[in-house]
């Protein structure tokens, strides 16, 4: 995947990228399928993106942050996704193991892994496209976000 960066107005603009992401990675073949890897603050359109990669996955339940669950699997008509939340996570080690015991349920599925706080791993997964979310005003959230992957 070519790095690049795109100013997002809104929660839709948010999610349809998400969607874009999902086409793209539906497209490739089932053994070269990249882990998401998903950066931001607080606040910043992690979960929003990750609603818009369940719409293209043909998702129709709700989406919600996994922060408490730590993970969550879903079933569409296109795909499958699980979708971990590593913030709670503030040991690189438990991040590690709980990233291991998900992806392997996700190679399983043939699922969309996305993660959301990837930072918190002590390694890069090989292979992963990253997915980076900044608030272009912290102060306003409505005034949009940028986001850029590779």
């Amino acid at each position: 995947m070519e790095s690049r960066s795109v100013l997002l107005a809104d929660a839709a603009a948010t999610q349809d990228l998400g969607r874009q992401l999902a086409q793209q990675w539906l497209a490739l073949p089932q053994g070269e399928r990249p882990i998401l890897l998903l950066q931001g603050d607080l606040g910043a359109g992690k979960t929003c993106l990750t609603q818009g990669l369940a719409a293209g996955l043909g998702i129709d339940e709700p989406i919600t942050s996994p922060t408490f669950a730590l993970a969550q699997h879903y079933t569409g008509r296109a795909g499958a996704l699980v979708h971990l939340d590593l913030y709670r996570l503030d040991h690189p080690a438990a991040a590690d193991e709980l990233f291991a015991q998900e992806e392997e349920e996700a190679l399983a599925l043939n699922a969309l892994m996305a993660v959301e706080w990837a930072e918190r791993l002590s390694f890069v997964p090989e292979g992963a496209w990253t997915v980076g979310l900044e608030l272009l005003d912290p102060e306003e959230p409505a005034a949009g976000r940028r986001a850029w992957h590779h």
